[in-house]
């Protein structure tokens, strides 16, 4: 049996806690030894009947080990059965582990995105994100990652000619970032510079551990040229 998540406390009080986070304490990695920033690692715990269940958010009861929020470091831990040592107690890995802390930062991402959303401080559509990035500045711009790459493309270089370089998330697919904003799809959306952007960033950085960050290389051959 999993144990139960609390429901998140409104919007600017998640944002707040994030981003302590982000310039909060250190954990010790249960695989690797290395002392990591908290907002790096993930959580796992022990549920009452004795598997190792992901706790993304960070508020669930017990006894909690970190793990850096990787893949590969997760997998490190289920493969070097670190579990029964850091609960000090027999436990196993719930069937797939992995999946599951990706599917919670996800979750995390969507609901974060809700948030901004809900508080009048995202939008949606190419023609609104381009109509944003004219006015300020944008906490993040949020491409999804079976979009097509004309339109991403000419969001993208209006950024860059206006300010230079913003923050770009395009890990999300468009049904996704279509669940965050109530719609079926959505392919570009704009998140304002608000502390809920910052909670964003810090839950995107971690899912980028469990999931390729296309962005990283979607322009990459034109910078080649240049």
């Amino acid at each position: 049996m999993m144990p139960q998540t609390k429901n998140d406390p409104e919007p600017r009080r998640v944002a707040a806690r994030e981003t302590r986070r982000a310039g909060g304490p250190v954990r010790q990695c249960a695989v690797s030894r290395e002392r990591l920033p908290q907002a790096r690692m993930v959580r796992i715990v022990r549920s009452p009947d004795g598997l190792a269940v992901p706790d993304v958010a960070g508020d669930l009861p017990g006894r909690g080990m970190w793990v850096q929020a990787t893949r590969e470091a997760v997998d490190a831990a289920i493969e070097k059965r670190v579990f029964g040592q850091a609960f000090k107690a027999a436990t196993q890995p719930m069937e797939g582990l992995v999946d599951a802390i990706e599917a919670q930062l996800v979750q995390r991402c969507i609901g974060l995105i809700g948030m901004a959303r809900r508080g009048g401080n995202a939008v949606t559509g190419f023609d609104q994100v381009r109509a944003s990035l004219r006015k300020r500045p944008p906490g993040w711009v949020l491409e999804a990652s079976d979009g097509a790459a004309d339109g991403r493309n000419k969001v993208q270089f209006l950024a860059k000619a206006l300010y230079g370089r913003v923050n770009l998330a395009g890990a999300l697919s468009s049904a996704e970032l279509g669940m965050a904003f109530g719609r079926p799809s959505v392919v570009h959306a704009l998140l304002g510079d608000q502390p809920v952007a910052n909670a964003f960033g810090l839950a995107y950085r971690r899912l980028t551990g469990f999931r390729a960050a296309p962005e990283r290389t979607w322009f990459a051959d034109r910078r080649s040229k240049h």
